[in-house]
Formats: structure tokens, C-alpha cells, sequence
């Protein structure tokens, strides 16, 4: 299967105190390679959301780095994501499908060949959340398109921006179209491929109809929100973001404080068993999207392959920022920049698994997991083919991706089936990760 596929074609108000920001430490992130310092560095935000951020926690206090985080990235008027094409080498990070083509058509190869070991089941959905600029869904169409052997499927994508779920039609659709809200229908936008395959876009997973679905989440879950919470006096306490005093120097406008009770987020967190970590970061809404992901997989069938950097449970403050593919202060004019924490991939295994009795495997490298997929096959059948002034920008491309210090060991894999399967893929192994 997998050599067959190489012949593919080219290409709230709380009583707080002032706390400095944790030290970040080494991250595993791939947009940047510059140390972050301990201390924070105050913003000054003079655009409209920072104004909007200020007044609200002057009326009801200092928020959360959940709501903080939320409101940066997807305020309809002002945030990130909304407006604009954050990605690529003009914007301020690129992902592994912009930089290859090869990640996308391993990553499609790799979804036959576990659907096909599941039976072939037709219908079924392709499913992304948060598909960026719809460069990996089209290049899974691709090979979707290719070796489907006659099933039929459609395609789902989870997308809030309504710039980016645009911009993601013309990527792989040969025709489009948004419907008015007062049709109020489980999807805003739909369209057509070439090939005739019909693509829906919704603002919610819950909006995506039941079937049999391969879902992918590739930089999906390290911008949801995260709260942090820190250990303190035997209880654990949240960090939050509050309006800092005009004494302060050059007028900073945000600072961190500590509340001094509980919030209602640090009072009913549970930690994992063994957990040794004095502060951390805890992602309610990654905790409700792999719920209801895993609810999903395991009440209609499917696979799931989340791709994200992150952890296993050990790194304490990941929160940080990149503008112009550079770190940024996180308080600094928000908005502006693009703010990301590491997944916790201990917690979205533990989800998984204990919401819908999943079967997960790894998290494993990405390096690891296109070397397994025959990734170096595929780059020099691309090289063979390419003219000469390419071939360094394919092989450099490659690299980035695979090199363990650059993308390979930043970047993680699990995959997730549903639990009534794994006996069978205990007897024929899940392509990649074994």
C-alpha cells in the first residue's frame, strides 16, 4: 500500500496578588529558537482590543489567561486568527504542510491505509479542525481522491475565521459559497471540489453530522485556551491577567497576579495521579473537544490523528507568543500576534481513553513518523523529478521536518480508534507508529 502510494503525482473578580511570570524555560516549539526570559514584559497594546481587554477587567476584574487567550485569538472584530493570513513565511509562523508537500501526502497515505484495514466503510467524512489555509486538507484530497476505490466521502472542516474558511475553499474547491445566517444550518459555507466531492464548513465539531469520520487536528489544540494554576499553600491557585497600576513603569498596561483564593477553575481541577508539578497549565476546552471527540469515534466509528507539539506531563509554562516568526511577549499588543501552549498530550491520552474507551497510539516524533511512512522514498522520487535550482529547497523542506532539532522532535502524533478495535490492531499494527 504504502509503495503504491509513492507514485503520486509531484508536489470575574477574585482578590490577587502581583506575580511575576514563571520562568519558560525550554519549550518545544518549532516557530522559534530564541529563550524566553523569566521576567515578564508588560504590554502596551494601544490597539481597539487592548482597549476592550482594559476596560472589561476594570469593570469586573482581572480575567483568566483562558479568556485572555481566547479573546486575542478569535475576537470576531479584532482577533488573530480572524481577519487576516497569519501563515506563512509573510506572516509570523509556517506549519509543516506549507513547508512539504511530502507531510500532507504521508499523512493522507497513512488514513487509507488505516481505513482500509478497518474495512473500507463508505461513506465517510474527512473532518480537519482548524484547517489553517486548507493546504493539508488538499493535499489529503489528493491522495484521498486517488485511492479511495470508489467509496464515497465529503469533507467537514471546523473553522471560526470566516477569512480563513474562505481562504480554504479557494485552496481545493472549484466552486463555493457562504449561506446567509437566517438559514440557520449545522454548516455557514459550502463548496465543491474538481472531482465533485461536496466540503462543509462549521464553526463547531458538535455541527458535524454523525457517520464514519477520518479526523485530523494538525495545530489545532495548542490555541485552544489554557488557565494556569500554580500550588500554593496547599491548594492550587490561578494566574491571571490584570490591569497593570499607572505607578509601574513606562505606563505597562497588563501584568500577571495571583489570585489569592481559588477560582472556580483551580477548585474543581483534578490532577493526573503522580502529578509532581508545581504549576502548570490545564486546557478545559481540550478537555471538551477530546471528550467530545472521542464520543464521536467510538459511538460512529473512525480515526483520529492529532498533530501538535507538546508534552507528556511534564513541562510547567509553555504560554508564549510569535510575531514575524520571532517570540513576543504575550501581554504586548494583543491581537497582533499569534499565542500558543504546548498540548498536554497526557491529558488528551487520558481523555480519550476514559471518555470514549478509546484505543490510542504514541504520542510518537514526527521525524519518526514520516521516516516510518517511507518519507525519504518520497523525497527522492520528488528530487528525481525536480529541476535543478529546486532540489535544495525540497531537501532543505524535508529536513525542517524530520530533523530532530528543528521540527522532528517537537512535533507529536497520536492516534486515536475506537476501543472495540484494538485487538485487531494488536494483530495488524497501526501503519507509522509500530
Amino acid at each position: 500500500m504504502l509503495r503504491e502510494a509513492l507514485r503520486i503525482g509531484s508536489r470575574r473578580c477574585f482578590s490577587y496578588k502581583s506575580v511575576r511570570r514563571p520562568n519558560l524555560g525550554a519549550t518545544s516549539a518549532p516557530k522559534a529558537e530564541p529563550e524566553k526570559t523569566a521576567d515578564a514584559v508588560p504590554g502596551t497594546g494601544n490597539g481597539s482590543l487592548a482597549k476592550q481587554l482594559r476596560a472589561k477587567i476594570l469593570a469586573t476584574g482581572p480575567i483568566t489567561v483562558a479568556e485572555y487567550m481566547r479573546e486575542v485569538l478569535t475576537n470576531p472584530q479584532a482577533g488573530y486568527y480572524m481577519n487576516r493570513d497569519v501563515f506563512g513565511r509573510e506572516g509570523d509562523f509556517i506549519t509543516s504542510p506549507e513547508i512539504s508537500q511530502i507531510f500532507g501526502e504521508l499523512v493522507g497515505i497513512w488514513l487509507v491505509a488505516e481505513w482500509r484495514k478497518m474495512g473500507s466503510p463508505s461513506p465517510f467524512q474527512l473532518v480537519e479542525l482548524g484547517p489553517g489555509r486548507g493546504t493539508l486538507a488538499r493535499d489529503v484530497l489528493k491522495i484521498l481522491t486517488k485511492f479511495k476505490l470508489g467509496a464515497e466521502f465529503s469533507m467537514h472542516m471546523v473553522e471560526v475565521s470566516p477569512f480563513l474558511s474562505k481562504a480554504q475553499a479557494q485552496r481545493f474547491c472549484y466552486t463555493h459559497e457562504t449561506l446567509p445566517e437566517e438559514a440557520q444550518l449545522p454548516h455557514y459555507q459550502v463548496g465543491t471540489t474538481a472531482t465533485g466531492t461536496k466540503a462543509y464548513w462549521h464553526r463547531r465539531l458538535e455541527d458535524v453530522p454523525q457517520g464514519f469520520s477520518l479526523v485530523l487536528a494538525h495545530e489545532f489544540f495548542d490555541a485552544l485556551p489554557v488557565h494556569k494554576l500554580q500550588l500554593a499553600n496547599g491548594q492550587w491557585q490561578e494566574v491571571l491577567i490584570d490591569v497593570a497600576p499607572e505607578s509601574e513603569p513606562e505606563a505597562a498596561n497588563f501584568r500577571y497576579v495571583l489570585s489569592k483564593s481559588q477560582t472556580p477553575v483551580s477548585r474543581v481541577f483534578q490532577p493526573m495521579p503522580g502529578e509532581t508539578r508545581q504549576t502548570l497549565e490545564y486546557s478545559l476546552e481540550t478537555d471538551r473537544q477530546v471528550g467530545l471527540l472521542a464520543e464521536r469515534l467510538e459511538r460512529d466509528g473512525g480515526i483520529g490523528l492529532i498533530m501538535d507539539y507538546g508534552h507528556f506531563g511534564e513541562k510547567t509554562d509553555t504560554f508564549r507568543a510569535f510575531k514575524q516568526h520571532a517570540l513576543h511577549e504575550p501581554l504586548l499588543e494583543p491581537g497582533t500576534a499569534d499565542l500558543t501552549a504546548d498540548v498536554d498530550f497526557k491529558l488528551v491520552k487520558s481523555t480519550a481513553e476514559t471518555r470514549g474507551h478509546l484505543h490510542c497510539c504514541g504520542p510518537i516524533e514526527q521525524g519518526l513518523f514520516l521516516s516510518r511512512m517511507q518519507g525519504e522514498a518520497r523525497l527522492e522520487q520528488l528530487l528525481a523529478n525536480a529541476l535543478p535550482e529546486n532540489e535544495a529547497i525540497i531537501r532543505s523542506g524535508y529536513e525542517m521536518l524530520t530533523d530532530p532539532k528543528q521540527m522532528g522532535s517537537r512535533f507529536k502524533f497520536l492516534a486515536m480508534f475506537p476501543g472495540v478495535v484494538a485487538p485487531h490492531l494488536e494483530k495488524f499494527p497501526v501503519a507509522g507508529f509500530s
